[in-house]
């Protein structure tokens, strides 16, 4: 197709003759296009992504990479083993958060994956998604940011929204990054 011939190009730029994972590749590339500044989906490179690499662990975004300029050493492959595991331990809290997130790196070496790690793994594994793109676009932020805040998205406004998005709205309240909002 012809977005894949785009990608597989801007890729091949990025990483040179280096034969890289398709999922890695892809991720890179989607990364990419959320990051993008004339989209608006992301203020100066933040939000994350992720994706299943259908073998046991998943890819995600390393703390503190930018979307826009994110290579392959950014991107951390992390065992849901450990995660879920810490979305089920009740004592933990966000004082231990960095030592599980060092610990569920499938490469030690790795950087150290995002704070929202947790989210990811829940979308990933118990939603069943194969890839998530986490950002914060311009547009939604000035709705959640005026006095009308999240009501506009308690039901549905267009009637074709239920076709696109699902019957079911999920609106969860602010909650700060990490393992608590992984687990509301």
């Amino acid at each position: 197709s012809k977005i894949s011939r785009a990608m597989d190009g801007k890729i091949r730029t990025l990483c040179g003759s280096h034969l890289m994972n398709p999922i890695i590749k892809n991720l890179l590339w989607l990364s990419h296009e959320i990051g993008r500044e004339d989209r608006h989906l992301a203020i100066l490179g933040e939000g994350n992504t992720s994706a299943d690499a259908g073998d046991g662990p998943f890819w995600v975004k390393a703390s503190g990479s930018n979307l826009s300029t994110l290579d392959e050493v950014d991107l951390t492959s992390v065992r849901f083993d450990a995660i879920t595991a810490a979305l089920d331990d009740t004592n933990l809290d966000d004082s231990g958060v960095r030592e599980v997130l060092l610990a569920s790196r499938a490469d030690t070496d790795a950087k150290i994956p995002s704070v929202e790690t947790f989210m990811h793994a829940v979308c990933l594994h118990e939603g069943g998604a194969q890839w998530v793109g986490h950002c914060h676009p311009v547009s939604v932020l000035q709705i959640l940011c005026s006095r009308q805040g999240a009501a506009p998205f308690l039901q549905h406004v267009f009637p074709d929204e239920i076709v696109v998005c699902g019957r079911h709205l999920g609106v969860v309240p602010y909650i700060d990054p990490g393992i608590e909002l992984a687990r509301s």
